[in-house]
C-alpha cells in the first residue's frame, strides 16, 4: 500500500468521522442546550448560530469524504468488480452516502425554514411553517449520524474482507 493510498484511505475515514461525530454532537448537545434560553427566538440563534459555524466544517467533511471514496473506488475498482461481497457492500456505501448527504441537505434547508418563520419577538411569524420544519427537524437530527455511523461499520466490514484471515482470534494459541 502507498503512501497516497493510506492518505486517502485516512482522509476518507476522518471526514466521515468528523460528518458522524459533527452531527450526533449537534443531536445529543447543541440542539438541547439550545432549548435553555428564555424566549423561542433566543433559542433558534443558538442553534442557529453553532450550525453555522458547523456548516463549513461539515460541507468541506462531506466534500473530501466523497472525493477520497472515488479515488478509493478507482484503486479498489478490480476488486470491487470480481469480489461479489466488496461489490454488495460498496453498493451499500454508496446508497448510505447519498442518503445522508440527503438527510444533512434536509437539516440545512429545515433549519433555515425555522428561522426564516421565526419572528424577531420570538414568536413565529408563520407559526406552522415553524412548526412543520422544527417536526422534521426532530427526526432529521437522529438520521445523519444513523447513516454516517452505518458507513463506519461498513467501511470497517471492507477493511477486513481486505486483511485475511490473519487477526488476533485466528492465531493458535
Amino acid at each position: 500500500m502507498s503512501l497516497v493510498s493510506t492518505a486517502v484511505r485516512a482522509t476518507h475515514l476522518v471526514t466521515n468521522a468528523a460528518w458522524f461525530g459533527g452531527s450526533l454532537m449537534g443531536a445529543v448537545g447543541l440542539n438541547p442546550a439550545a432549548r435553555r434560553p428564555d424566549t423561542q427566538r433566543e433559542r433558534i440563534e443558538v442553534s442557529g448560530t453553532g450550525w453555522e459555524r458547523w456548516g463549513p466544517v461539515q460541507g468541506g467533511s462531506i466534500a473530501l469524504h466523497l472525493l477520497s471514496g472515488v479515488a478509493i473506488l478507482a484503486d479498489n475498482r478490480n476488486r470491487v468488480v470480481a469480489h461479489p461481497p466488496t461489490t454488495v457492500a460498496v453498493a451499500a456505501k454508496t446508497a448510505l452516502t447519498g442518503a445522508a448527504i440527503a438527510s444533512s441537505a434536509a437539516a440545512y434547508v429545515y433549519g433555515e425554514r425555522l428561522g426564516k418563520a421565526s419572528g424577531e419577538d420570538g414568536h413565529a411569524e408563520d407559526p406552522e411553517a415553524a412548526d412543520r420544519a422544527r417536526r422534521k427537524l426532530a427526526w432529521l437530527q437522529w438520521t445523519t449520524p444513523a447513516l454516517t455511523g452505518s458507513l463506519l461499520v461498513l467501511d470497517a466490514q471492507l477493511g477486513e474482507q481486505q486483511r485475511g484471515a490473519a487477526g488476533l482470534l485466528d492465531r493458535r494459541l
